[in-house]
C-alpha cells in the first residue's frame, strides 16, 4: 500500500501534520518514537496559545490525545532509521523504514523530526556526562539539592535552567559567550534578584570539566583577557541551543551549514517535489511550538494539494 503521506516525529509539527492531514482525508501514518517533542521535559510553558500555563508532561499528553482523535490516521510508535526515493515514474515514491523493520511507502513526506541539544565538546564532558554534566534543568534539578551548580547558555532555555535549579541548588553561577544575554529581559531580572543566583560571567567559555568519579569543578576562560580561572561545582547544564535531527535526510533535501533543512516559508516545501518539512528540524528563524506547529499545517496542505496535482 502507497500512503498519501508519511508524517514523522511527535511534537507540535507532527501534531499540527497529522491533524490537518487527518481533516483532508489524506492516507496517512505517524511515525514517532514519542509525544511532546523537545518541551517535554518543561515544568512551565507559558507561550502554548489557548493554555496560560501548561507542563511539556501534559502538553504532550494533549497531543497524543488528539491525535489519536482523528479518524483514519494510522499512528506506529517506532524510530525511523531510514529514507530513500524508490521510484520517479510517474511521480516520486518514498520510502521508510523502522528500527523495528517496518517499511512504508508514500507520495509525499512531511518531516518534523526536531532537533537535539548541542553540547560543548570539551574535555570531560563526555566522562562526566550524567555524574555532574546535565543537559535539563528540569529533569536533574532536585538531584543537586544544595550543591553549587553552574549553567552554561545566555538565551531562554538557559535562563530557564538557572530558574529551575534556583529552586535547589544553594549557589549557581551563569556563562555566557557574548557580552550580553539573548534571553528574555523579564526572566534575567528575575533570576538575578534571587538570593542564590551568584552572577553571569559575560564573555566567558567553559573550557574543560575535571573530577574524580563525579564532576568536582570547571575550568573557563575570559575571551577577552584571556585569562583562566577554576570554579569549584559539583553540576554543568549546557543550555547551548539545539541541532537539527536532519542526518537521515540531507542525501534527498538542501540543507545549510549548520544542518537544518532549507524550506520555502511559504508553503513549507523542501527542494524535492513531495518532501515537506517544517519545526526546529528546518531553518525556521523562530524556534518555538506554536511556529512549528502553524507551519506543520502549511506542510500538510501543501502536502494535500501536491497529491491532487498528482492525480490530475
Amino acid at each position: 500500500m502507497i500512503y498519501d503521506t508519511i508524517i514523522i516525529g511527535g511534537g507540535p509539527t507532527g501534531t499540527a501534520a497529522s491533524v490537518y492531514a487527518a481533516r483532508k482525508q489524506l492516507k496517512a501514518i505517524l511515525i514517532t518514537d514519542s509525544f511532546g517533542g523537545q518541551s517535554v521535559v518543561s515544568n512551565d510553558i507559558d507561550n502554548w496559545i489557548g493554555d496560560i500555563r501548561i507542563s511539556g508532561f501534559e502538553l504532550a499528553q494533549k497531543f497524543e490525545a488528539h491525535i489519536k482523535a482523528q479518524d483514519g490516521l494510522e499512528t506506529l510508535i517506532d524510530k525511523v532509521s531510514k529514507i530513500d526515493q524508490i521510484s520517479d515514474n510517474p511521480y516520486p515514491i518514498y520510502e521508510v523504514i523502522t528500527e523495528g523493520g517496518k517499511t512504508f511507502q508514500a507520495k509525499t513526506l512531511i518531516l518534523g523530526m526536531g532537533a537535539h541539544r548541542r553540547k560543548l565538546d570539551i574535555p570531560g564532558e563526555a566522562e562526566f556526562s550524567a555524574k555532574g554534566v546535565a543537559y535539563c534543568a528540569t529533569c536533574d534539578a532536585p538531584f543537586f539539592e544544595g550543591q553549587k551548580v553552574a549553567v552554561v547558555g545566555g538565551g531562554n532555555a538557559g535562563l530557564e535552567s538557572v530558574l529551575d535549579l534556583l529552586s535547589y541548588a544553594s549557589e549557581v553561577y551563569l556563562f555566557n559567550r557574548s557580552d550580553e544575554l539573548k534571553g528574555d529581559p523579564q526572566t534575567a531580572e528575575k533570576i538575578q534578584k534571587h538570593p542564590n543566583f551568584k552572577g553571569i560571567l559575560y564573555n566567558t567559555v567553559v573550557t574543560d570539566i575535571f573530577g574524580e568519579k563525579l564532576m568536582t569543578g570547571i575550568h573557563y576562560q575570559n575571551l577577552k583577557t584571556q585569562e583562566i580561572n577554576e570554579l569549584a561545582i559539583t553540576g554543568l547544564f549546557i543550555e547551548i541551543g539545539s541541532l537539527p535531527n536532519s542526518d537521515i535526510v540531507k542525501h534527498l533535501v538542501d540543507t545549510n551549514q549548520i544542518g537544518e533543512i532549507i524550506i520555502d516559508h511559504k508553503y513549507s516545501t523542501t527542494s524535492r517535489a513531495g518532501i515537506f518539512a517544517a519545526g526546529d528540524i528546518t531553518d525556521e528563524a523562530y524556534k518555538q511550538n506554536n511556529i512549528s506547529a502553524g507551519d506543520a499545517v502549511k506542510a500538510a496542505l501543501s502536502a494535500y494539494n501536491y497529491i491532487h496535482k498528482l492525480e490530475g
